[in-house]
């Protein structure tokens, strides 16, 4: 199976044939949009341009340097995730990472701008730094009925079935590390 990296190394090389038009080309057609969000990229090349999801996505994430390929090395990345006023969550993301590392040699830790993906075959979580205060684990655990504690993502992360709000180190708990781990088996 293809990394996502490979994957999206095969979409670059494929956009002239597949869109009509060279990634640089369409990164120019988004700048001139003036659009600053993501999804509003993503909206107008699928509306507009009739561009497919992973086309547009692409486009988006290189058009915001947003994709870890644009933005530097993933140890940039979660240091600028850490940085400011969100230093002090820096050590529930460093036990986190601990206890994910436990599950096996197979997980992989994909750090993008804003969040860092779980992934195994598949991604299984990711860990976000949301607010000054705490840290978001978004987990894939289908079929799981939400609690209070293990609460459904709804509309906070279209990638994951569920979310857990960590505001301590000490959240980071037997708990959230089986959680964790049944999201880890699945994938």
């Amino acid at each position: 199976m293809a990394s996502p990296e490979e994957m999206a190394e095969a979409m670059i090389a494929n956009f002239k044939a597949k869109t009509g038009k060279t990634l640089p080309q369409w990164i120019k057609i988004a700048k001139a949009s003036k659009l600053a969000k993501h999804g509003e990229i993503v909206k107008l090349l699928k509306s507009e341009h009739d561009m497919t999801h992973g086309f547009a996505n692409l486009v988006a994430h290189k058009t915001l340097k947003s994709d870890a390929g644009s933005a530097g090395s993933d140890t940039d990345l979660v240091t600028a995730q850490y940085a400011g006023k969100k230093e002090a969550l820096r050590p529930i993301y460093d036990a986190l990472v601990a206890a994910i590392n436990k599950f096996g040699k197979d997980v992989e830790l994909a750090p993008k701008k804003a969040y860092v993906s779980l992934r195994r075959a598949k991604q299984f979580g990711l860990i976000q730094p949301s607010t000054a205060t705490r840290v978001d684990v978004g987990l894939n655990l289908k079929g799981v009925a939400p609690t209070e504690r293990l609460e459904a993502a709804g509309s906070w992360n279209s990638m994951c079935s569920h979310r857990v709000r960590v505001s301590a180190k000490s959240d980071v708990d037997a708990e959230l590390k089986k959680w964790l781990k049944q999201a880890y088996a699945a994938s």
